[in-house]
Protein backbone atom coordinates (compact mmCIF):
# COMPACT_ATOMS: atom_id res chain seq x y z
CA UNK A 1 0.00 0.00 0.00
CA UNK A 2 1.47 2.95 -0.89
CA UNK A 3 2.20 5.71 1.98
CA UNK A 4 -0.39 8.47 2.45
CA UNK A 5 1.09 12.02 0.98
CA UNK A 6 2.39 14.47 3.63
CA UNK A 7 1.07 17.17 1.08
CA UNK A 8 -2.62 16.05 0.53
CA UNK A 9 -4.21 19.34 -0.39
CA UNK A 10 -1.75 19.99 -2.78
CA UNK A 11 -2.66 22.19 -5.95
CA UNK A 12 -6.18 22.95 -3.53
CA UNK A 13 -7.29 26.22 -2.19
CA UNK A 14 -9.40 26.63 0.46
CA UNK A 15 -11.77 30.08 1.73
CA UNK A 16 -12.03 30.54 5.41
CA UNK A 17 -14.57 32.82 5.80
CA UNK A 18 -14.53 35.01 9.17
CA UNK A 19 -15.19 38.06 10.34
CA UNK A 20 -14.39 40.22 13.53
CA UNK A 21 -14.89 38.13 16.68
CA UNK A 22 -13.81 34.75 15.98
CA UNK A 23 -12.12 32.71 18.11
CA UNK A 24 -8.73 32.84 17.71
CA UNK A 25 -7.43 28.91 17.78
CA UNK A 26 -10.32 27.89 15.27
CA UNK A 27 -9.26 30.17 13.04
CA UNK A 28 -5.10 29.83 13.39
CA UNK A 29 -5.14 26.52 14.27
CA UNK A 30 -6.92 25.10 11.02
CA UNK A 31 -4.95 27.06 8.63
CA UNK A 32 -1.49 26.23 10.10
CA UNK A 33 -3.22 22.75 9.19
CA UNK A 34 -4.13 23.36 5.88
CA UNK A 35 -0.93 24.61 4.90
CA UNK A 36 0.65 22.05 6.45
CA UNK A 37 -1.50 19.65 4.26
CA UNK A 38 -0.17 21.75 1.07
CA UNK A 39 -3.33 24.06 0.71
CA UNK A 40 -3.49 27.36 -0.36
CA UNK A 41 -5.67 29.06 2.14
CA UNK A 42 -7.35 32.58 1.75
CA UNK A 43 -9.06 34.45 4.97
CA UNK A 44 -12.37 35.47 3.26
CA UNK A 45 -14.02 38.31 4.83
CA UNK A 46 -16.99 40.81 4.09
CA UNK A 47 -14.01 43.90 5.51
CA UNK A 48 -10.80 44.09 4.21
CA UNK A 49 -7.33 44.65 5.86
CA UNK A 50 -7.16 42.77 8.84
CA UNK A 51 -9.96 40.98 11.31
CA UNK A 52 -10.09 40.90 14.94
CA UNK A 53 -9.82 37.61 16.88
CA UNK A 54 -10.96 36.45 20.47
CA UNK A 55 -9.75 33.90 23.42
CA UNK A 56 -12.76 33.42 24.66
CA UNK A 57 -13.72 36.49 25.84
CA UNK A 58 -10.89 38.82 25.59
CA UNK A 59 -8.84 40.30 22.61
CA UNK A 60 -6.82 38.09 20.45
CA UNK A 61 -4.37 39.00 17.57
CA UNK A 62 -5.97 40.50 14.48
CA UNK A 63 -5.59 38.10 11.19
CA UNK A 64 -4.89 39.59 7.76
CA UNK A 65 -7.98 39.31 4.92
CA UNK A 66 -6.40 37.75 2.00
CA UNK A 67 -9.34 38.44 -0.09
CA UNK A 68 -12.72 40.61 0.17
CA UNK A 69 -15.90 38.14 0.30
CA UNK A 70 -16.86 40.55 -2.79
CA UNK A 71 -14.46 39.41 -4.64
CA UNK A 72 -14.65 35.68 -4.04
CA UNK A 73 -16.95 33.04 -5.20
CA UNK A 74 -16.92 29.27 -3.84
CA UNK A 75 -16.21 28.62 -7.50
CA UNK A 76 -12.84 30.27 -6.96
CA UNK A 77 -12.04 27.18 -4.53
CA UNK A 78 -12.86 23.27 -3.60
CA UNK A 79 -13.41 23.31 0.31
CA UNK A 80 -14.57 26.01 2.81
CA UNK A 81 -13.77 25.88 7.05
CA UNK A 82 -15.86 28.11 9.37
CA UNK A 83 -14.30 28.92 12.36
CA UNK A 84 -16.54 29.73 15.55
CA UNK A 85 -16.37 32.47 18.41
CA UNK A 86 -19.55 34.07 19.08
CA UNK A 87 -19.68 37.21 17.28
CA UNK A 88 -18.05 36.22 14.25
CA UNK A 89 -20.61 33.84 12.42
CA UNK A 90 -23.62 36.03 14.11
CA UNK A 91 -22.01 39.14 12.05
CA UNK A 92 -21.91 36.78 8.99
CA UNK A 93 -25.20 34.97 9.23
CA UNK A 94 -27.06 38.24 8.57
CA UNK A 95 -24.44 39.36 5.91
CA UNK A 96 -26.55 38.34 2.31
CA UNK A 97 -23.29 38.17 0.71
CA UNK A 98 -21.85 35.72 3.36
CA UNK A 99 -24.74 33.22 2.91
CA UNK A 100 -24.97 33.50 -0.76
CA UNK A 101 -21.25 31.95 -0.68
CA UNK A 102 -21.53 29.72 1.72
CA UNK A 103 -24.57 28.51 -0.22
CA UNK A 104 -21.97 28.21 -3.28
CA UNK A 105 -20.38 25.69 -1.56
CA UNK A 106 -22.54 23.79 -0.30
CA UNK A 107 -25.28 23.75 -3.61
CA UNK A 108 -21.69 22.59 -5.32
CA UNK A 109 -21.43 20.01 -2.93
CA UNK A 110 -18.32 21.04 -1.96
CA UNK A 111 -16.62 20.46 1.73
CA UNK A 112 -17.44 22.09 4.55
CA UNK A 113 -15.84 22.25 7.95
CA UNK A 114 -17.49 24.30 10.89
CA UNK A 115 -16.66 24.40 14.37
CA UNK A 116 -18.22 26.02 17.37
CA UNK A 117 -20.67 28.68 16.72
CA UNK A 118 -19.39 28.43 13.19
CA UNK A 119 -22.06 26.28 11.87
CA UNK A 120 -24.61 28.66 12.70
CA UNK A 121 -23.83 29.95 9.38
CA UNK A 122 -25.05 26.78 7.51
CA UNK A 123 -28.37 27.02 9.44
CA UNK A 124 -28.99 30.40 7.32
CA UNK A 125 -26.94 28.74 3.77
CA UNK A 126 -29.75 25.60 4.11
CA UNK A 127 -26.63 23.74 4.38
CA UNK A 128 -27.83 21.23 7.49
CA UNK A 129 -31.45 19.94 7.32
CA UNK A 130 -30.50 16.25 7.50
CA UNK A 131 -27.07 16.27 8.51
CA UNK A 132 -25.85 14.45 11.06
CA UNK A 133 -23.28 17.09 12.96
CA UNK A 134 -22.61 19.13 16.58
CA UNK A 135 -21.82 22.06 17.53
CA UNK A 136 -20.94 24.77 20.29
CA UNK A 137 -23.97 22.68 23.09
CA UNK A 138 -26.23 26.21 22.86
CA UNK A 139 -26.08 25.64 19.08
CA UNK A 140 -28.21 22.07 19.50
CA UNK A 141 -31.46 23.88 19.64
CA UNK A 142 -30.93 25.75 16.60
CA UNK A 143 -29.37 23.19 14.68
CA UNK A 144 -32.40 20.52 15.55
CA UNK A 145 -34.71 23.11 14.58
CA UNK A 146 -33.16 23.12 11.37
CA UNK A 147 -33.62 19.86 10.39
CA UNK A 148 -29.63 18.74 11.52
CA UNK A 149 -29.63 15.59 13.58
CA UNK A 150 -27.49 17.04 16.70
CA UNK A 151 -25.35 15.02 18.76
CA UNK A 152 -22.54 15.39 21.48
CA UNK A 153 -19.06 14.37 19.93
CA UNK A 154 -16.14 15.51 19.34
CA UNK A 155 -15.83 15.48 15.77
CA UNK A 156 -18.67 14.81 13.19
CA UNK A 157 -18.11 13.51 9.55
CA UNK A 158 -21.56 13.39 7.46
CA UNK A 159 -21.32 12.08 4.10
CA UNK A 160 -24.54 12.89 2.84
CA UNK A 161 -25.78 14.71 0.28
CA UNK A 162 -23.39 16.18 -1.76
CA UNK A 163 -20.25 17.17 -0.07
CA UNK A 164 -18.71 15.61 3.02
CA UNK A 165 -19.29 17.75 6.25
CA UNK A 166 -16.85 18.25 9.62
CA UNK A 167 -18.33 19.62 12.57
CA UNK A 168 -16.83 19.91 16.03
CA UNK A 169 -17.82 21.27 19.31
CA UNK A 170 -14.95 23.41 20.96
CA UNK A 171 -11.25 24.47 20.80
CA UNK A 172 -10.55 21.26 23.03
CA UNK A 173 -11.64 19.16 19.57
CA UNK A 174 -9.40 20.86 17.21
CA UNK A 175 -6.90 18.05 16.40
CA UNK A 176 -9.55 15.67 15.48
CA UNK A 177 -11.04 18.54 13.78
CA UNK A 178 -8.38 19.40 11.86
CA UNK A 179 -7.82 15.74 10.90
CA UNK A 180 -10.69 15.20 9.93
CA UNK A 181 -11.18 18.13 8.22
CA UNK A 182 -8.12 17.42 5.86
CA UNK A 183 -9.49 14.21 5.35
CA UNK A 184 -12.39 15.46 3.99
CA UNK A 185 -11.07 17.90 1.83
CA UNK A 186 -8.75 15.73 0.18
CA UNK A 187 -11.31 13.09 -0.97
CA UNK A 188 -13.91 15.58 -2.26
CA UNK A 189 -13.35 19.39 -3.45
CA UNK A 190 -12.11 18.46 -6.85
Amino acid sequence: MPAASSTPLAGKRVAVLATDGFEQSELTKPIEALKAAGATVDVVSPKGGSIQGYEHHDKGQSVPVDRLLADASAGDYQALMLPGGVMNPDALRIEPEAISFIEGFVSAGKPIAAICHGPWTLINAGGVDGKRMTSWPSLEIDLKNAGADWVDEEVVVDRSGNGGLVTSRKPDDLPAFCEKMIEEFAEGGQ
